[in-house]
């Protein structure tokens, strides 16, 4: 079942590229709106990184906002029409799934930052952190921002396993559901634990008037293995 919620997961974010990119350039995303954009440019900024790489950086925006402040950028995203959209619109971009990233960790070169903005969706995140430790530079920092893990246990409770996205508020503009692996922050911890990283920072970006959070936003430094 894993590969099947793994394969159509990519098949989801070809066939939703059109909506997704509309979503967000048209800031049809409350939450994103209200907190989680300006939450990761922010913590981003604050570590005056030079160069920068945005894991899945869909359609481009964050590299964009990014670039707009003065660092240098590249996006790489699974999706070939997200990649386009976001070479349109200007940038460094380039197409490339996590399992060639993974396969030659050095061909991107060297950076201060990583930076996944909701981009972690898989169950098994081990190889992929492994290979983002030859990414980072010395004082390099891994950033994650996710779902906020008690805000979207939904109806299956708070326990790791395989969840599924429908868009449903989005009235059917996206042709395909996505599968993607919810985590519990214990899960998470752990999970960076075993890939050889120390969590630095954990910020939960809330919602301004009701102060419920609406994001998860981890800062991690990789430690000796050892």
């Amino acid at each position: 079942m894993t590969g099947d919620n793994r394969k159509q997961l990519g098949h989801s974010w070809h066939a939703n590229a059109l909506a997704w990119t509309r979503a967000v350039r048209e800031s049809r995303i409350e939450s994103r709106q209200l907190a989680t954009d300006r939450a990761i440019v922010e913590a981003v900024l604050a570590r005056r990184p030079a160069r920068v790489l945005d894991l899945g950086c869909g359609e481009g925006w964050l590299s964009r906002a990014l670039v707009e402040r003065g660092l240098q950028v590249l996006g790489v995203d699974a999706s070939a029409p997200l990649v386009a959209a976001a070479q349109q619109a200007g940038g460094e971009f380039r197409c490339l799934d996590y399992q060639a990233l993974q396969a030659d960790p050095g061909r991107l070169g060297r950076f201060d930052a990583v930076v996944c903005n909701f981009a972690l969706f898989e169950e098994d995140l081990e190889p992929l952190l492994l290979a983002l430790r030859q990414l980072l530079g010395d004082d390099g920092r891994l950033l994650i921002q996710t779902v906020h893990p008690w805000q979207a246990r939904g109806q299956d409770g708070y326990r790791d396993g395989w969840r599924r996205e429908d868009f449903s508020a989005f009235g059917g503009e996206f042709p395909e559901p996505m599968p993607w692996y919810f985590r519990t922050l214990e899960s998470w911890c752990a999970l960076l634990r075993r890939c050889g990283y120390r969590i630095d920072a954990l910020g939960e970006p809330a919602h301004p008037h009701t102060g419920e959070p609406l994001s998860l936003l981890l800062e991690a430094i990789p430690i000796n293995l050892a």
